[in-house]
């Protein structure tokens, strides 16, 4: 680990605050789960991003600059590469490269004058980059990280709209042991895994159901929750099921992208997204698999009917969630689950639920169930 930890750079405080003009407000490109985030620029024109770290960090620095050496260890062309950190009196800052183009959630549904108009091929491009980094951090890396809050907004985009996995490894900061269960849920609602969100079990399988929320997000155009009435609102993932269940899967393509983009693609990754959102872990596909499947070296296996499936139960604890009960619920410690294999119930996350946007339903959505 000693060894690793010497790969990083040090950055100085002072050095940083001439990048980012001392961390002013007009620099500010982001808030994260972890802090805030500042455009720089270095005196050799290199254009940095420095993620401000909360100081509230249980760890020391020695076994902070440890765990950073093991994440900057990790390079690969899917994840944004740290170049180093700075830990000076309360300050603990990352400096990674500078992502041209933002978040993937604010180029799909982010204020108008942001969004970005990425036809098919960049989409599915983007999709599959996201795989391949999961893949790596998942089977290839040494380390085998679990990055817990795969989502729109933790995929930047740089200059040519390849994709970039970021805050891979900052959970394990502040992990409390290395079990597979965790007290401390480190994720997004509406993103995270049943298993993780409900009992705090904690594998790659629930990063694997990320991405395919992500997926799901990627090909529809929508964010994977909300309406304008509140009663009305839920789950993209659900929605992509209905759409299962009347064989019209294809609806679910964005309509900006009218009728320019690959059929065939566009169903494939649909299929790929629903299989990795299975209601079981044991039955999500590895992300080496995902990657296979996506550039149609493998074949996609039928996809289970039932699957698709909800109980009348599920559905009203879906209403009752999206109705505003869930703020009751998780007082009471008894959320449930959206997943079709439930109900779930366990503690609820201290997740927020963020960067959400309106969709609208199809009218006959909740009469169909009915």
């Amino acid at each position: 680990l000693k060894g690793l930890a010497l790969q990083i750079g040090s950055f100085t405080l002072r050095r940083i605050k001439a990048a980012t003009n001392n961390f002013d407000a007009a620099n500010k490109i982001g808030e994260g789960g972890f802090g805030p985030v500042y455009k720089g620029l270095l005196s050799d024109g290199t254009t940095i991003a420095v993620k401000q770290l909360s100081s509230k960090s249980k760890q020391g620095n020695r076994e902070f600059v440890t765990e950073i050496g093991m994440i900057s260890a990790l390079q690969h062309p899917h994840l944004v590469k740290l170049y180093g950190c700075c830990i000076e009196g309360n300050q603990l800052l990352l400096v990674y490269e500078y992502m041209e183009n933002n978040s993937l959630a604010r180029a799909l549904f982010g204020p108008e004058e942001f969004q970005l108009k990425l036809d098919w091929w960049t989409r599915h491009k983007i999709c599959v980059g996201i795989a391949r980094g999961l893949a790596y951090l998942h089977e290839e890396s040494r380390l085998k990280i679990v990055h817990r809050d795969i989502k729109a907004t933790n995929v930047l985009l740089d200059k040519d709209l390849n994709p970039k996995i970021s805050d891979f490894g900052l959970a394990k900061l502040d992990e409390e042991d290395n079990t597979h269960i965790s007290t401390k849920i480190a994720g997004t609602y509406g993103y995270m895994a049943p298993e993780y969100a409900m009992h705090g079990y904690l594998t790659d399988k629930a990063d694997i159901y990320s991405f395919g929320i992500v997926a799901l997000e990627v090909v529809s155009g929508r964010s994977n929750t909300s309406s304008p009435k509140k009663e009305e609102c839920f789950y993209l993932l659900d929605w992509a099921r209905f759409l299962k269940e009347r064989g019209n899967l294809i609806d679910l393509v964005d309509r900006r992208l009218s009728s320019h983009f690959d059929k065939e693609e566009a169903l494939a990754l649909i299929k790929v997204a629903l299989m990795c959102t299975n209601a079981t872990p044991a039955l999500r596909p590895p992300m080496s698999s995902v990657v296979s499947m996506l550039e149609g070296k493998v074949a996609i296996p039928v996809l289970d009917s039932e699957g698709a499936m909800m109980t009348d139960e599920q559905i009203e604890a879906m209403r009752k969630h999206f109705r505003g009960d869930e703020h009751q619920a998780i007082g009471e410690n008894i959320t449930k689950s959206m997943s079709t294999d439930g109900p779930w119930t366990g503690t609820a996350s201290s997740a927020s639920a963020n960067d959400l946007y309106p969709i609208l339903l199809d009218t006959d959505y909740w009469q169909k169930r009915e």
